[in-house]
Order: structure tokens, then sequence, then C-alpha cells
């Protein structure tokens, strides 16, 4: 008999390895078939390579392609990897689509970070799903009530930790130099000047501390997308540095978890590579530079006792998080995904599941819904938008895209061609 198959939905690199991870964590033993969705996020083969979990299929297309796919539809599990919006369009229009039908898969979705902003934006989109995970018990908690208030299964929130979460516990070694590793995110902070003062500062604490090794942890290659646009990178600010710099900084690409391997201290802004940090006992920093702002998302981070400047990182402080704060963020939970195992086989266990159909609905929030459908390229009965190209919007708007997307790989094979060659001096490409 072949193995059951949970399917993923995925439109950046990030978020495949939050649904492959999951993908991993509820359904042992699946097959894992893998959709990434065309958008200007969608992974690079490089990107996937450096997440290192390989799909046992693979596919890319238009999000609006899935409401006729078959094996989407005869899939046991499929997790949607995705922003709210699309989140919200597909169960409004995979609903549609299979409704009637004696089997459909049983949906999952929720936060590839932590949750600090637009919490009900964002949760009511999923609303509807079967089940929507939550990172910690903190998040399980606002999640159910809102859901709750609404009319929505509070049930459907189970409560788990972010997937990635692991590695082995860390280990001081004298065979090595002490290594800071600052995890670099694509957008925080925003502006080009803060970046290279970033930038300055890092290289500053390398020529402070000559005995220490300092990297620079990239997500991207220029030209490479992720989920937020990086218009900076720190690959071509480096050439702006006002001296050389020093010999112990280098900028390094590869998987987060064989990084802080070889990790003494984690810096970063607000990264999620704070946590799986945090998870290993991984000393860690959440820079305050820049302020303790919502627009950089570290207040979510004011209670963990990690919160430090370069300053004191100079003088050497090894920030380790309250244990209280980290126990309800889902930090150091041994099987943080035995209840989202027990609510799949619950759900299996009850027979044919019910029509999908979220919370947003025509008659609800008709206008909203709209918009969402046709961004993802729907109409409202859920149906791929006809055009005389075929599905995904205009003509015009498809030719459009095209020259786009023709101009992005032109920028990547720039990038990786010309630029590329010359950072390799900087890091490990």
């Amino acid at each position: 008999m072949p193995p059951r198959r949970i399917a993923v939905l995925a439109d950046s690199d990030t978020r495949w390895k939050w649904g492959a991870s999951v993908a991993q964590q509820i359904a042992p033993g699946h097959a894992l078939d893998a959709y990434f969705l065309h958008g200007r996020s969608t992974p690079t083969e490089r990107q996937l390579a450096e997440i290192g979990i390989e799909p046992d299929t693979a596919r890319e297309l238009p999000t609006a392609d899935l409401v006729d796919d078959t094996e989407l539809a005869d899939a046991d599990i499929v997790v949607m990897a995705v922003s709210g919006g699309t989140v919200l369009a597909l169960t409004h229009s995979l609903g549609l689509a299979w409704a009637g039908r004696e089997h459909r898969p049983i949906t999952v979705t929720g936060y590839v970070g932590v949750v600090y902003e637009k919490m009900v934006d964002g949760l009511l989109t999923r609303g509807g799903t079967d089940i929507v995970l939550a990172n910690s018990t903190y998040d399980a908690d606002r999640f159910g009530a809102a859901f709750a208030s609404v009319g929505i299964d509070p049930d459907s929130v189970v409560e788990c930790a972010l997937p990635f979460l692991g590695g082995e516990p860390y280990r001081p070694s004298t065979e090595r130099p002490f290594t800071l590793t600052f995890a670099v995110q694509p957008s925080v902070p925003k502006s080009k000047q803060d970046r290279l003062r970033l930038l300055e500062r890092a290289a500053a604490h390398a020529r402070r501390h000559p005995d220490r090794q300092v990297l620079m942890k990239l997500r991207s290659l220029p030209g490479e997308h992720t989920t937020h646009v990086e218009a900076d990178p720190y690959q071509l600010l480096i050439q702006n540095l006002a001296e050389p710099a020093p010999a112990n900084l280098q900028l390094v690409y590869g998987n987060m978890g064989e990084v802080l391997d070889r990790t003494d201290l984690l810096v970063t802004v607000s990264s999620t590579a704070a946590l799986e940090s945090m998870q290993r006992g991984i000393p860690t920093a959440i820079l305050t530079d820049f302020g303790v702002r919502e627009a950089h998302g570290n207040h979510y981070f004011i209670h963990s006792g990690c919160l430090a400047s370069w300053d004191e990182l100079d003088a050497g402080a090894l920030p380790l998080p309250d244990p209280a704060w980290a126990d309800a963020q889902g930090i150091g939970k041994s099987d943080p995904y035995a209840a989202a195992r027990t609510r799949v086989a619950a759900l299996r266990a009850a027979g044919p599941l019910p029509t999908l159909r979220p919370y947003y609905t025509p008659e609800r929030a008709g206008i909203y819904l709209g918009g969402l459908l046709a961004r993802n390229g729907f109409d409202e009965k859920g149906r791929p938008l006809n055009t005389p190209l075929g599905t995904g919007g205009s003509g015009l708007k498809r030719a459009v895209r095209g020259v786009a997307r023709r101009g992005a790989k032109a920028v990547y094979r720039v990038g990786y061609q010309r630029v590329a060659p010359t950072l390799r001096k900087w890091g490990a490409v």
C-alpha cells in the first residue's frame, strides 16, 4: 500500500522551510509533495538546497491552477505555507472545488515566525482551515479567544512550536574561535543607511575582538528573493565600509542549523533565528541599537531578558533568556507536535470532513474577499480567472509579468556571474 501523502503549498524559501518542517512533524512516514507557487519570491534551487528538505515530488505552478489539481485533492493533508490572504483565497476556492467529494484533505496552516503585528488581520484569513498551528502557549490562548468571539471553532487552534527549533545543545569549544553570528533579515533594519551602520558596528566588534570570528549569516544572493524584499544586500554594502573589513568578519550562507552548530553568541534585531538559538541554549542578543520598536519586531522580546546593544556586546555581554518567558514561547518542549498529530487522527476518525468554509464569505466581506481572490487569480466562484492568454490576470498584466520575470532573471544572472565572484572572498557562496 503506498504511503499517505502530505502536500505543502509554499511561495518562498522561508515558507517552504516552515511548511516542510511542519509536514515532517505532523505526518512522519507520509510522502512529501511540494507545490511551489509562482510569484516574486518563488524559491530558487540554491535556496531549496540550503534548506535541505528534499520532497518526493515537486511542481511549480500558478496558485489558481490548484483548484483543478486532482493529485492535490487526493492528498491526505495539505499544509498551506503561504500568506494569510492566499490561505483565504485557497480555502474559499478549494472549498467550492472539493464540495461533494467523499474525501478531501485535512488543511493545515499557521505562521512562519513570531506573530508580533496584525494578529487579527492574519488570523481571520486563516479561519476555516481544519488546523491553525500556534507556535506557543501565548499564541494559542489569544488565537483561540479571537476565534471563539467571532464564531470560528476555537478547537481548530492547536498549540505547537516553531518546527525548526532543534539541533544539538550548545557546548562551548576551545577547538575553534569564539564565534558571534549575526542573523541578517531582508528588511530589518530597512534603510540603506541603517544597514550600513549595522555592518560597521559588526566590523568594529570584529576589530575590537580579533580573537573572535564574526559571521554575518545571509539569506540570499543578490537577485534572489525571499518572503520580504531585500533592497540593500550586505554583500554589496560591505564594499562601502569606511575601513576595509577585518579578516575575522565573514559573510556566510548555508543552513542556519549548521551555522548555529559553531555559534557562541547569536545576535539579531528580531529574526526567528533567535528562538532557534535560545532552544539550543546559545547566548542570544536582541539588538537595541535601532530602538525597541513594533516596526522592527524586536518588541516581541521585551520580556526575554535578551535585549542588548553593540556596546554591551563589545563589553562581553552574553544574554540568556528568562526561563518563564522562554517556556511561554514554546522553547524547550520535548514533543511540541504531539497535539497536532492527535488532532489529525481525530479528524480522520470523525468520518467525512465538512466542506471548507472560511470566515470571510461573499456575504460577510465580499469586497475584501473579492480583492484577495482576484489577486490570487480566482473569480468569486473560486474558478481561475478567464483571460485571452489563459489564467492569472489580463493579457496585458501577464505580458508585463513576463517581462518582469525576464528582467529578474537577468538581474540574478548579473548578480551571480559578475557580483558573486567578487563576494566570494567575503564568504562561502
